[in-house]
């Protein structure tokens, strides 16, 4: 399923299906992590992304080589969540006035450090004066048997990697005026696009995947909009990130909470069928590195019901225009 009825509910979606709805005809297969494209040799997959300073990025937060990963890093993610090993990036520049001629160089070599650590290389781009900061980053993959976020069937069972909400624990802090943990810094300014856990669980017989960059509370919602189906979710299995306790008491609401509305994880969530049992997910993570966690269920019905402790709680995920 792709088009505005894969999309799920909040104001930049919204704004999303106006625009679709104007392009009508002239718009196709939108709605997932990529733009996939049948070549003869399995697909061609595609995505851009957009880091703008004030919005995504602070330059007294981030140094500009941070800041050139970090971009690049979220839009690998959407590779991630379809399965698809890199080919390549291009990156666009905004530069604002008064920054040193060196300063576009720390950008896009941390762009490109980004790139190179999952096997890729920087293709090409564009570089222009702007207001302020603004790096756009294109992404070009190829799988075999991409995974979308429309597949996932009543009874398979939600997984996902790493661990949640450190970026939003160095996030919090540094809106408080405080500097954030080391690890939560870390979180934030180096997060790691899982390709290589993608890649593994699409071969594992993923059925449905997405990557958190606006938020568990958030993104559950597209897959399961895309899907046609419900997600129910027990946040108490969440895998939380080791600063995410203070952070949460700091915000006054419990860990799993404060991590389920943390956008920028760029972890996966992926739905799999039940034969994909615990030891298989024990061995993807002693093999990749990466931890694997069961969070929940795919059922009849729609929408995602997130509960914990027996108590449901409300979870929305980040949204540009709130």
């Amino acid at each position: 399923m792709t088009g505005a009825s894969a999309l799920g509910p909040g104001n930049e979606f919204e704004r999303i299906r106006r625009i679709l709805a104007r392009l009508g005809s002239k718009a196709t297969g939108v709605g997932d992590d990529c733009a996939i494209l049948a070549d003869g040799q399995g697909s061609l997959v595609l995505s851009t992304d957009l880091s703008l300073e004030q919005v995504h990025f602070r330059t007294d937060w981030l140094s500009l080589q941070e800041i050139g990963w970090r971009a690049a890093a979220g839009a690998l993610s959407d590779l991630a969540a379809e399965g698809a090993r890199a080919v390549g990036i291009l990156v666009s520049v905004g530069v604002p006035a008064g920054a040193a001629e060196t300063a576009p160089v720390e950008v896009m070599a941390g762009a490109g450090d980004a790139a190179a650590s999952v096997g890729g290389v920087v293709l090409g781009g564009d570089l222009s004066r702007a207001e302020q900061w603004i790096v756009n980053v294109t992404v070009i993959g190829r799988a075999m048997r991409p995974v979308t976020r429309a597949g996932a069937g009543a009874g398979d069972e939600l997984w996902v990697t790493g661990r949640l909400g450190g970026a939003r624990a160095a996030l919090t802090a540094w809106l408080r005026g405080e500097a954030p943990a080391a690890q939560a810094r870390e979180a934030f300014a180096h997060p790691v696009p899982r390709l290589e856990a993608g890649q593994r669980l699409a071969a594992a017989g993923a059925t449905a995947m997405i990557d958190l960059s606006d938020g568990l509370g958030g993104d559950a919602g597209h897959l399961a909009a895309a899907s046609a189906q419900a997600l129910d979710i027990d946040l108490a299995l969440l895998p939380l990130h080791p600063d995410v306790a203070v952070a949460a008491t700091a915000e006054g609401v419990s860990a799993a909470e404060f991590a389920g509305r943390g956008g920028e994880d760029y972890e996966l969530l992926v739905a799999l069928p039940p034969a994909f049992t615990a030891a298989e997910a024990a061995r993807l993570a002693r093999e990749t590195g990466v931890p694997l966690t069961r969070i929940g269920t795919v059922k009849t019905g729609a929408g995602v019901r997130f509960h914990e402790g027996g108590t449901e709680v409300r979870l929305t995920g980040f949204d540009h225009f709130a």
